[in-house]
């Protein structure tokens, strides 16, 4: 009798499942796992910077983004922000700000979901109306895509590649949407280890996060900018 397995039986059905499972949910952990971001095409780091590159989600915000760009502003360091359209409705005139001030504007959502949670239609809607409120507030189409929480599936990643857009996910964080998150604890986590190329993600809003969250942020920033100053890396716009 020969052991020749035409069909699989339960472990090679059970391995079909856990490639199908590695296939949807590899890309939501790239920005977790830096071989899968490498595998997909999704940089953690921006490698052609002279520096290091600081951005901020979620915006724009009344009280947060001028309180960042402030912080930003006082010591003549730029910036990429990546903004949420719906936000952008209602705060238009910050877009503004943050253009004349010569920071980069970037894409983040029309509304802050999950991929995991859309469908195909759904998740090219989003795209589509993010790209012309932000880009119509902007005076120009912005280039860089990050996907709220920093999770893309295959369909994401592909119709954001299908519009041209670049994604950039992050390789620093202060874990700065928590309320009861210091400054000083922000900015030390932000900039552990850091070196040229590192794309350090903050939050310059509190639309999705602990609300108040985004006055530690604002306070943190001279914290990571002397920081930044001490191991000789410059705030660089990928």
């Amino acid at each position: 009798m020969s052991n020749d397995h035409r069909f699989p039986g339960p472990g090679g059905a059970g391995a079909l499942a856990l490639t199908g499972a590695a296939v949807w949910f590899g890309p939501g952990l790239a920005v977790h796992w830096p071989p899968m971001a490498q595998a997909i095409g999704v940089p953690l780091r921006s490698e052609s910077l002279d520096g290091v590159a600081l951005t901020f989600d979620d915006g724009p915000h009344p009280e947060g983004t001028p309180a960042v760009l402030e912080g930003l502003r006082a010591r003549g360091a730029r910036a990429t922000f990546f903004l949420v359209a719906e936000q952008v409705e209602r705060h238009r005139s910050l877009v503004g700000e943050i253009v004349a001030e010569g920071h980069r504007p970037a894409i983040h959502a029309y509304r802050h979901r999950n991929q995991m949670r859309l469908g195909p239609r759904a998740l090219a809607a989003d795209l589509d109306r993010a790209m012309a409120v932000i880009g119509e507030a902007c005076g120009r189409a912005p280039a860089l895509y990050r996907p709220p929480y920093g999770v893309f599936t295959p369909t994401g990643l592909a119709e954001v590649r299908r519009r041209g857009l670049e994604p950039l996910l992050w390789s620093k964080w202060g874990r700065d949407w928590r309320a009861s998150r210091r400054p000083d604890a922000i900015a030390a986590q932000a900039t552990a280890g850091l070196t040229r190329g590192d794309v350090i993600l903050l939050h310059d809003a509190d639309w999705y996060s602990a609300p108040g969250s985004h006055r530690n942020t604002a306070a943190a920033i001279p914290l990571i900018l002397d920081e930044l100053e001490r191991l000789g890396l410059a705030p660089r716009l990928p």
